[in-house]
């Protein structure tokens, strides 16, 4: 009888040592070489990447209860600041239209675009969004036909990205994010990319860039007519076989915060289950993604906190921090988490 208890004994201590140094292998798990493979770029123990990975395995598994359908597995991604270089010295479509005003002898700017674009090379101050910015921008393009329009930008997107060494603007990518949406690419989801950048100047931007076709980029825009339209209104034009379609030099939305959702409702129709922004104008995208959804859902949002790689905002990046804590929202430090950001071989100017 004793025995029977001692080896009985023996057989409970094995079994609860067991569960214990699996319940410490688990806490204390190593990432497994696929899934260093997924986000080569990312650090392991950035707390983000782990959360994004341990995501999409569950709701790509069948037999999970997270599982989700490969039709409603959408992600949207903000662009200036999120997937692109924001900070030097700002945002990609405001940097065109400066060249437009400034340095392209075949335009003739207006006395107001003339001065806020003069403004902003001698200050760097971006005046604050409205209508008349939005104005001054889509008029700066009126009249160019569709393939003029996406040969100009590309042609500015070869230019040197100021800031940096060995960067041109089409390559500004931070390449971490480059990364999520290639991985979620190939696990199902359908990326969306959604800015307040001109949808038309998105195009020429990401679309090669991210592999994402035109329908998948939602951004903001502007009017469009035909060449012998001459201010009819289009419920009253026919466009015939003598039209193209040209910038009619208007615009008609901005694409952010509560305008986000609404195109999202509009052009995607699903309520997205991941988005991933950096700033208070993407925060309706964002929650709109994570509350009241059907499906497990997850909201990002970079801080941008790289003083040393990039032109970080140390001041903007802890109050992000401080949103993402207060709205659920899971942040991404860009000093921490990621092992580069433009490349190994881009410098950042001293």
């Amino acid at each position: 009888m004793k025995t029977i208890k001692r080896n009985l004994s023996t057989l409970l201590l094995v079994a609860f040592t067991t569960l214990f140094l699996v319940s410490c292998a688990s806490n204390h798990r190593v990432p497994t070489s696929a899934e260093k493979a997924a986000l080569s770029l990312w650090n392991d123990e950035a707390s983000a990447k782990k959360a994004l990975i341990a995501y999409v395995e569950s709701v790509t598994d069948e037999d999970s209860a997270d599982f989700i359908p490969v039709e409603r597995r959408i992600a949207v991604f903000d662009l200036d600041g999120t997937l692109f270089c924001e900070t030097n010295p700002t945002y990609f479509d405001f940097q065109l239209f400066i060249h437009r005003v400034l340095d392209d002898p075949n335009y003739t700017p207006t006395q107001e675009q003339k001065a806020l674009a003069e403004d902003f090379r001698s200050s760097g101050h971006v005046p604050p969004l409205g209508a008349e910015y939005e104005k001054m921008l889509a008029s700066a393009y009126e009249g160019f036909s569709l393939k003029e329009f996406d040969s100009y930008v590309r042609s500015f997107m070869q230019t040197e990205q100021p800031g940096y060494k060995a960067l041109k603007r089409a390559d500004a990518f931070y390449k971490p994010m480059v990364e999520v949406v290639q991985y979620l690419s190939q696990n199902g989801f359908s990326v969306y990319v959604s800015s307040g950048t001109n949808r038309l100047i998105l195009r020429a931007l990401v679309c090669d860039a991210l592999g994402l076709p035109p329908k998948q980029v939602i951004g903001s825009d502007n009017v469009l007519v035909a060449t012998n339209q001459n201010g009819a209104d289009g419920l009253e034009y026919t466009f015939s076989k003598d039209d193209t379609v040209l910038l009619g030099g208007a615009n008609i939305i901005k694409n952010l915060q509560m305008n986000k959702v609404s195109t999202i409702v509009k052009e995607i129709g699903y309520q997205p289950v991941l988005a991933f922004g950096n700033s208070l104008t993407d925060a309706s995208m964002v929650n709109y993604a994570i509350y009241g959804n059907e499906y497990k859902a997850l909201g990002f949002m970079l801080c941008c906190d790289d003083i040393e790689r990039e032109y970080g905002n140390l001041k903007k990046a802890d109050k992000m921090r401080a949103d993402c804590e207060a709205n659920g929202w899971i942040a991404i430090s860009m000093k921490n988490d990621w092992k580069t950001i433009y490349g190994e071989n881009v410098e950042k100017n001293q």
